[in-house]
């Protein structure tokens, strides 16, 4: 698959700010640096509530020296839109959703970066509809690069650490942002007790139970044949024999994120 030069259709939603003072409002309500980046740069960043739970995982894109285009899924870019309007008070910025369709290209290509696959990749989006393969075809890559996805690894009842975004979309040198404190506390002085995990098991599927010792340490939340993604308790041995809908399951060599 990685090799095929095909394009997919991305499930996106995109909110543009812009306006004097729009790198100055995000970078008090994002948990990553905005105002450090160039045109043409993208950096991941969350919208968090005041208890560091996640309201939406983002790509921040500076299109020009007033203007950010924020990436989202699309069920959640007028929650982001929603969310920043109600901040933003006084700040001389527009926050509006844009039609956009999103786009995927595996090897060369053209538009942003994008890790989420394990292989090289760009991210792109236009105004009109293009002939694209389903985006579906692009789980065992994701699964196997590990990365969250909204609606099965994340929502809003996940911490960012608990899925490693606190090593990719958090910055920890920032200003103050809705949810630092927490985030800060915890990076600090404790761990998650689960984290984000890829296994080696034959046929699992969403919801199984991730059993050691007859114990449950963990769930299924997402599945391809021979790979899965799951949360898992961290006192879980890398090398420990696991059982995943009664299947014999592996802890995958590779950590899906520290």
């Amino acid at each position: 698959m990685a090799t095929v030069q095909t394009l997919y259709r991305l499930d996106r939603g995109y909110v543009a700010v812009t306006g004097p003072e729009a790198a100055d409002f995000l970078e008090r309500m994002l948990s990553n640096e905005v105002v450090s980046l160039e045109p043409g740069d993208v950096r991941p960043a969350l919208l968090l509530t005041p208890k560091s739970r996640i309201v939406a995982p983002l790509r921040v894109v500076r299109e020009g020296p007033e203007a950010f285009l924020l990436i989202t899924e699309s069920s959640l870019a007028e929650t982001v839109e929603s969310a920043l309007l109600r901040a933003r008070f006084a700040a001389k910025c527009q926050v509006e959703v844009r039609p956009y369709v999103g786009y995927l290209s595996l090897g060369s290509g053209k538009g942003i970066p994008n890790d989420d696959y394990g292989v090289e990749a760009y991210e792109s989006w236009a105004g009109d509809p293009r002939e694209a393969a389903d985006a579906e075809e692009l789980e065992p890559l994701r699964i196997e690069a590990g990365t969250p996805a909204w609606g099965k690894e994340l929502d809003e009842t996940v911490l960012p650490a608990e899925a490693g975004l606190d090593a990719t979309h958090v910055s920890f040198t920032k200003g103050c942002y809705p949810g630092q404190e927490p985030i800060a506390r915890l990076h600090y002085r404790g761990r998650p007790n689960r984290r984000l995990r890829v296994l080696d098991v034959a046929a699992p599927k969403p919801g199984d139970e991730i059993v050691l010792d007859g114990k449950v340490v963990g769930r299924v939340t997402s599945a391809v044949p021979g790979r899965a993604l799951g949360y898992v308790r961290r006192e879980v041995p890398e090398d420990a024999a696991l059982q995943v809908g009664g299947a014999e399951a592996r802890l995958h060599l590779t950590p899906a994120r520290p």
